[in-house]
């Protein structure tokens, strides 16, 4: 008698334990999605402390991240080697008189006695810088600052030249009727048009451009000890050829020369080297407090504790509208468990444990912060963006504040929609089954 085999049983599909859980969210999901958009006005509403909390955390920090990367360029571009001696002008006659009891100002002799000194100096420039009396081509905006320097100051100030070429030594020794223009000071004299052989009357002496000078990091910032300019609409010209053959720098109100920039081997050494300048200048000046000695090092490390303070301080300003946000997801939570009581009960009635109840008002509360988290970063891009062409600020969005600002959000969302999940959770089935 013969057999028909019978058929092997079918396998079950399983699917891994963490695929399950999954998979069991996104009924879970769903339904939030549609008891949300069952009441769009109320769950909008709700949403609107966590779009502006966001929104405040991303615009602050995109704020404090613009002003960090501009100050650090600023920094960069002084030069973390270099040390700088900046004069501090007097603004009157009689000032200037009770300076000159004590000082004679900042000098030729200061700058030799630096060079002398100090060890581990590289390069060394003084300047002479004066903004003019006139200028020709007649400039579109403001008159350019014209800065008397030596050919080394290039190499300290890492000056890139775009066009033409930078006056040599042999120039500035027979004092030389030529110039470098800023890239600022060249849109504003000439425009569009050719620079490079051109001519520019400053006061009473014309000098011929010989080159362009590429963009620099405005100093409008404020950073401490360093002087406020804009440092793109600059006419650079020979040390000499500014003491001998231009008649504004010869002013009796100003000091000799008003600036020293010194270049180090290492930058490990700018700080220490600081301190000796100022101790040789205090010395000879007599502590008349006329001057102030700039050390980038020194900056980029005042400058970054401030920026961690200035974090910290705006996140804790925009948590804030976090935290209300959160206080309005419990709120708007706790009423929907009023109204949602009888479902409560027919689903625990029908086998719901109390952690299915826990899950899905967790999700409902989650999927609110979400939605106004991603509603608030976009919201914050667009105030950043607003803020850097009305107020003319620098912002810089970054990862890292859309990171911190979303799962903040989310976090918020999850803490705040714990007691009212536990709360539904723990309603009883008769009782919530039986209510009106």
């Amino acid at each position: 008698m013969s057999t028909v085999p019978l058929p092997a049983p079918r396998a079950r599909a399983t699917l891994p334990g963490g695929l399950r859980r999954a998979a069991q969210l996104i009924p879970d999901i769903r339904q939030g999605m549609e008891n949300l958009l069952l009441h769009k006005l109320r769950s909008l509403l709700t949403m609107l402390g966590m779009i502006f909390g966001v929104a405040a955390v991303v615009a602050m920090l995109s704020i404090g991240a613009g002003a960090r990367q501009q100050v650090m360029q600023l920094i960069e571009q002084l030069g973390i080697r270099n040390l700088i001696v900046e004069a501090h002008e007097a603004t009157s006659w009689q000032e200037m008189q009770k300076v000159r009891q004590t000082s004679p100002g900042l000098t030729f002799q200061d700058f030799r006695v630096l060079r002398s000194n100090l060890s581990g100096v590289t390069e060394a420039a003084a300047r002479k810088k004066f903004e003019p009396s006139k200028v020709l081509p007649k400039p579109q905006r403001d008159l350019p600052m014209v800065y008397g320097v030596e050919p080394s100051y290039r190499k300290i100030a890492n000056l890139q030249i775009t066009e033409g070429r930078y006056y040599t030594s042999e120039e500035d020794d027979h004092a030389a009727t030529v110039c470098v223009l800023g890239q600022g000071a060249r849109m504003n004299l000439f425009g569009d048009q050719e620079a490079v052989g051109r001519y520019v009357k400053v006061g009473d002496q014309w000098l011929r451009v010989i080159g362009i000078a590429g963009p620099q990091v405005s100093s409008r910032q404020n950073v401490e000890g360093v002087p406020s300019q804009d440092l793109n609409n600059v006419i650079y010209t020979p040390l000499r050829t500014t003491f001998f053959r231009l008649e504004s720098s010869k002013s009796e109100w100003h000091d000799e020369i008003d600036g020293i920039y010194l270049q180090l081997a290492s930058a490990d050494d700018t700080v220490q080297t600081g301190e000796v300048v100022r101790s040789i200048l205090n010395a000879s000046h007599h502590e008349a407090n006329d001057f102030g000695v700039i050390v980038p090092a020194e900056l980029l490390a005042q400058q970054r504790r401030t920026q961690r303070i200035f974090d910290m301080v705006m996140v804790a300003i925009a948590s804030i509208s976090l935290l209300v946000g959160g206080i309005g997801i419990m709120n708007i939570m706790l009423a929907s468990i009023l109204e949602r009581t009888r479902e409560i009960g027919i689903r625990r009635a029908l086998g719901a444990k109390q952690r299915d109840i826990v899950r899905q008002f967790l999700i409902e509360a989650t999927l609110i912060s979400f939605v106004g988290g991603a509603m608030g970063i976009v919201f914050g891009f667009g105030i950043s963006r607003l803020i850097a062409v009305l107020a003319g600020w620098s912002t810089v969005m970054t990862l890292g504040s859309i990171a911190l600002a979303f799962v903040f959000s989310v976090s918020v969302g999850l803490v705040f929609g714990i007691y009212p999940a536990t709360k539904a959770a723990k309603l009883d089935p008769v009782e919530a089954i039986r209510y009106e």
